[in-house]
């Protein structure tokens, strides 16, 4: 029903998140190895392109609609529990793995990286 909004929303933080940084980066002239930036810019990647894919899966199976109240299940008497439990228990489970394969990755790149550079020298 509901579970694209909480990492939608992570994807919008970390969407200004990066903006930010990457105008902090700009200012100091950093180069583009030592960026923070893009590896943020990354996930918000992730995190944009699993709610849109969730958000037309919903739509797909008529649990969200184009007008209000947008989310069907909010047509009945006890669907605002039932959608803010979703997003507390799906939702945020799935924003948290995302982040943390994210993570897992990036880790597993500057290693390699770092071993790579390493070599070289």
């Amino acid at each position: 029903m509901a579970c694209f909004i909480v990492p939608g929303a992570e994807a919008v933080v970390t969407t200004v998140i990066a903006k930010v940084l990457k105008k902090k980066e700009n200012a100091k002239g950093t180069p583009s190895h030592e960026c923070i930036s893009g590896k943020v810019r990354n996930l918000s990647r992730l995190l944009w392109g699993g709610s849109a894919l969730l958000a037309f899966e919903h739509l797909w199976h008529g649990e969200i609609q184009p007008f209000f109240p947008f989310i069907t299940a909010l047509e009945t008497a006890g669907g605002t529990a039932e959608v803010l439990h979703e997003m507390a228990t799906v939702g945020v489970s799935m924003a948290v793995m995302v982040t943390a394969f994210w993570g897992a990755v990036t880790y597993a790149a500057g290693k390699v990286s770092a071993k790579k550079g390493m070599a070289r020298e």
